[in-house]
């Protein structure tokens, strides 16, 4: 041993303790290492006695639980360092599952069972269905219709029912469609770029409401009965869950029923509520309800005070009150409030029948954990994709100062937001369809997805808004941005509020769901089981220590140290979610350590612990969609921006979380890790050169454009707005080519000095351009002139809600 002593320096020493603590070597291997070093140093007895007693306890499991664990549980009891999770709690945290979502959290994320995760694709089946019976339904009615009837036509109704649009998730046995979470999200995607009335009506048949409860707690009865009625549409569901006093708490329920006997010996409900918010629910045939059970006398054998539960109300029962609609935003769906006064229904209304009375909150949040993931991201999709079609267009078509507009630095900017986004909110939406089709239920993910999505679209919208100037604000049947606008609220606030999802439920709930040792810890606490808190408690340790080590390296080489599953343009990307996951599980445990049970009351933390999530997810997602579609050279500006958005929105959540973390002792590094943060940054906004790539993709006729804004309806027709726009932007583009060839022609002499168009008559008489080029260029000016107009009304029109048609300036001479 002597002999080596000379071999073994300090500095191979600590690369060595490095290496342990990078790579998570487990306790026995910290054990012979620091055994080690004291044999290499000579240390005295004494520090080989203390560190054999120290070792022999933290290394025998029996000894260390009696000697340690037991003081441990005491002082995380006393100091409640671990949060405290009530029944309503423990459902949603229990709701679903976890999913990859859990790779974050362990600060060692597994990138290749990441990019295994099933990535859908649309079949031959489900094209077909998209490019019939939505088209159909998409060409009955443009969206000003809609808004002027304040409804959709009898015609749409009668085609959904038909084509079985409001039983698109039920088994193919029930009279459904039997569609995948996919198909159902494709052709929301679809309805959405046509009208939010669209899918405010279809999606809740489809999402959460009474055929989703049925098919998954439903009595066989109740299945055989209802499924078929509803798939055909003969009956129209509601789900009433929403109270004035219980909105995102709506584990505070005040709608209340109650067991009792009638006359004839049976068991029945006595029901009284009111609600709100409720879609469809003025026209609704079968309500869904969610209220609170009492069984006084105990006929159930479950206790007098049962709980959440859901039961099913025909519309046409006695006491049924469904006579009013709300106006949200404007938005011609039926949203509407409603009341029950002692309406009485017998007891196997209960979805599920009696032996669910009481399981009405785990079935809404098992059923809202992978629903919301689903509906909300496909409608914001159709939107994002409507937006970059849009917009794209329009700033090739609308010209200031003799330029198009998308020639404008200050345009490209917004055009680049917008498709950067499109692409990545796709992406999401696709990998998390992937994941429920294979049965997964990932809860925190839905929360993820329905947050990010909404919140993302909303700022497309916003972009898209600027981008049309005039255009975007006046309404009428040529505005194809001004109502779903209007709209975008709607999406914020349903389902769980935007604020709430962000701060309670995305990291809120999902630190205790997806951390590999929290909720064991909790369990355990709970149960007072010392053993089972032992292996989580120091399995938790080492995983902080590896996590620490982690954090520190990938920040010091900025991710190059982390292995990559892909080689080329993408490969540093995955080696920097290595870096934000070390360093986002760090700061989770520093968190949890600091704040114990109140940090989930500390909202402006979770809620950038969130972001930090969510942007990993979208990350990935985008990562993911890369690879899944084959490495599209062309679509790498997409993903470089959407990549370096996503990091720099976690270089500024790491940044508010080192600012406001206020810790006693640790506190003191604070100010020095927030400095260097920003100097060594994860991050930075996309440059203005990958900018102006992306806002060039979505101005240029091509399969970037097309693929980016795929499965939206376009339709050919040009005198409506998007075909009309298409068209403009189709003859612009030719023009162009034209317009080059006069420009040419000018600069050598052939043609004199002056604007191509100016010159169109003179390079046609000289030969330099054809009769049918110059016709294009006229042709594109007309096309051009057409799409630029808004719709006027004349005073008498505007206050019946009627339009005009509007006449555009068509003096316009074309040569030849």
């Amino acid at each position: 041993m002597v002999a080596l002593q000379p071999m073994i320096t300090i500095p191979t020493l600590i690369l060595v303790g490095i290496c342990f603590g990078y790579f998570g070597s487990p306790l026995w291997l910290w054990t012979l290492y620091i055994a080690g070093i004291l044999a290499i140093l000579n240390s005295p007895i004494a520090f080989w006695i203390a560190f054999a007693a120290i070792a022999l306890v933290l290394n025998i499991p029996i000894v260390r639980q009696k000697l340690v664990t037991t003081w441990i549980v005491k002082a995380i009891q006393a100091m409640n360092l671990l949060p405290k999770i009530s029944e309503t709690e423990r459902a949603a945290i229990e709701a679903g599952n976890v999913w990859v979502e859990g790779e974050f959290f362990t600060g060692k994320p597994n990138f290749q069972r990441i990019l295994d995760q099933p990535y859908p694709q649309v079949s031959p089946e489900l094209q077909a269905f998209l490019d019939g019976p939505v088209e159909k339904v998409c060409q009955l009615a443009t969206d000003w219709e809609i808004y002027q009837r304040k409804d959709l036509p009898p015609d749409v109704w009668d085609y959904l029912k038909q084509e079985r649009f409001f039983g698109m998730m039920i088994p193919q046995e029930y009279g459904g469609l039997g569609f995948s979470n996919l198909a159902y999200s494709s052709v929301m995607v679809k309805l959405a770029s046509r009208s939010f009335t669209h899918v405010a009506t279809v999606g809740v048949t489809n999402s959460l409401g009474p055929a989703k409860l049925l098919l998954r707690y439903g009595t066989p009865e109740q299945k055989a009965h209802y499924l078929p009625r509803l798939a055909r549409g003969e009956e129209i569901p509601c789900f009433a869950l929403t109270e004035p006093t219980a909105g995102s708490d709506a584990a505070s329920l005040t709608s209340h029923g109650e067991v009792f006997r009638g006359e004839d010996g049976n068991l029945y409900l006595r029901l009284n509520w009111k609600k709100r918010y409720i879609t469809l629910g003025a026209i609704a045939t079968l309500l869904g309800l969610a209220f609170r059970l009492r069984d006084p006398d105990n006929f159930l054998g479950k206790g007098k005070d049962l709980g959440i539960t859901c039961a099913l109300v025909p519309t046409n029962t006695p006491g049924v009150v469904i006579n009013q609609r709300h106006d949200p935003m404007g938005v011609p769906f039926y949203n509407s409030p409603t009341e029950g006064h002692n309406v009485i229904l017998p007891i196997d209304h209960i979805i599920g029948g009696v032996e669910q009375a009481g399981q009405g909150w785990k079935m809404l949040m098992q059923s809202l954990a992978a629903g919301r993931g689903i509906s909300f991201p496909a409608t914001c999709t159709g939107v994002a994709k409507l937006v970059a079609r849009v917009t794209g267009a329009h700033s090739v078509v609308r010209q200031q100062f003799g330029l198009a507009i998308g020639r404008f630095e200050g345009i490209e900017e917004p055009l680049a937001r917008i498709g950067g986004l499109a692409y990545m909110v796709d992406a999401a939406r696709l990998y998390t369809c992937g994941a429920v089709d294979q049965g997964q239920q990932p809860a925190v993910v839905s929360a993820i997805a329905k947050y990010s999505t909404t919140e993302l679209s909303r700022q497309m919208i916003n972009d898209g808004m600027d981008i049309l100037g005039g255009s975007g604000i006046c309404r009428g049947p040529r505005n194809l941005l001004a109502n779903i606008y209007t709209a975008t609220p709607i999406s914020i606030t349903v389902e769980g509020a935007n604020i709430l999802t962000r701060t309670l439920m995305i990291f809120g709930q999902g630190v205790i769901r997806c951390h590999p040792y929290i909720y064991d810890e909790i369990q355990a606490l709970s149960q007072s089981d010392v053993p089972a808190f032992d292996h989580a408690f120091w399995s938790h340790m080492g995983s902080m220590i590896r996590n620490l080590f982690r954090a520190v390296i990938l920040n010091l080489s900025r991710g190059y140290l982390a292995r990559s599953p892909v080689s080329g343009a993408t490969a540093r990307y995955y080696r920097k979610l290595a870096w934000a996951s070390a360093t986002f599980a760090v700061l989770t445990d520093v968190a949890l350590l600091a704040f114990g049970g109140s940090l989930k009351r500390r909202e402006k933390l979770t809620g950038r612990f969130a972001d930090i999530l969510t942007w990993l997810y979208l990350g990935t997602a985008t990562l993911r969609r890369f690879e899944a579609e084959g490495r599209q050279a062309e679509d790498l500006p997409l993903v470089h921006w959407a990549m370096q958005y996503s990091f720099a929105q976690i270089q500024q959540a790491v940044a508010g979380i080192l600012s406001n973390l206020e810790i006693p002792v640790l506190g003191l590094l604070r100010q020095p890790l927030l400095a260097w943060w920003r100097f060594n940054p994860i991050g930075a906004m996309p440059s203005d050169q990958l900018g102006s790539q992306v806002a060039q993709s979505l101005q240029q006729i091509g399969s970037v454009r097309d693929r980016l804004t795929a499965g939206i309806y376009i339709p050919t027709d040009t005198q409506q707005a998007l075909g009309r726009l298409e068209h403009a932007l189709t003859l612009a583009q030719q023009a162009d080519v034209v317009l080059q060839k006069i420009k040419a022609a000018s600069r050598a002499g052939t043609l004199p000095s002056g604007k191509p168009d100016h010159l169109l008559a003179i390079a046609y008489e000289s030969g330099v351009i054809t009769e049918a080029e110059a016709t294009i260029v006229c042709q594109a000016e007309f096309a051009r002139n057409e799409a630029i107009q808004v719709d006027a009304f004349s005073a008498e029109d505007y206050y019946r809600g009627t339009q005009t048609t509007v006449t555009p300036n068509r003096e316009i001479v074309c040569v030849g």
